[in-house]
């Protein structure tokens, strides 16, 4: 009888230590973060960095993930000289992101839903930025080596009100849109 609990454990420990061995780390150089964000007058996009993350991929299907952006890092890549200078300063500021009091952001999967397609999945997670954390979804395509989405956030919901029409009236063609999108490309380290 004593063999019957033993044995739970450990299959027990057998299977922790098999989904931990799932999780595989981010290549960073490999991986991106792409924004975009809208005004009445154009729009902007550049780059984030990404600190560090990881995928949990079991068989070939996606179970969960996460990653850090280093908020320090956002480049604007459709300017130059001064006015990018500017541009990536004013977006560091309290104004915007605070990275002075906020240097990372994260996102952590904790719902994955597979679509008809292989490869193809609805994903929800938390979305941290600034310190506030909303839940956000998606759809998302990833593979044993490749996870790709686009995300739709609106910056209000952290905290971003700057320009914003919904908060200030009378910003004309000042005016910045609240959404702002993040195409991610999360490569695994081989």
């Amino acid at each position: 009888m004593k063999t019957i609990p033993f044995f739970g454990l450990f299959v027990l420990v057998a299977l922790i230590s098999f989904s931990t061995a799932t999780a595989q780390n981010i290549n960073t150089k490999a991986s991106s973060v792409i924004w975009t964000a809208y005004k009445v007058t154009g729009s902007h996009t550049g780059s984030i960095g990404i600190k560090e993350g990881k995928i949990n991929m079991q068989g070939g299907v996606l179970q969960g993930g996460s990653f850090i952006i280093d908020m320090g890092k956002i480049n604007c890549t459709d300017l130059q000289g001064e006015w990018k200078d500017k541009l990536e300063g004013h977006l560091k500021s309290e104004d915007f992101f605070n990275v002075n009091s906020f240097p990372e952001a994260s996102f952590e999967i904790t719902k994955v839903s597979p679509k008809g397609t292989p490869g193809d999945y609805k994903v929800t997670g938390n979305m941290t930025i600034k310190g506030i954390t909303k839940e956000v979804k998606f759809y998302a395509k990833a593979m044993e080596q490749r996870a790709t989405a686009k995300i739709v956030l609106d910056r209000t919901d952290f905290d971003v009100r700057y320009g914003s029409g919904s908060f200030f009236d009378s910003l004309g063609d000042k005016t910045i849109y609240d959404d702002f999108e993040l195409e991610v490309t999360l490569s695994i380290n081989n």
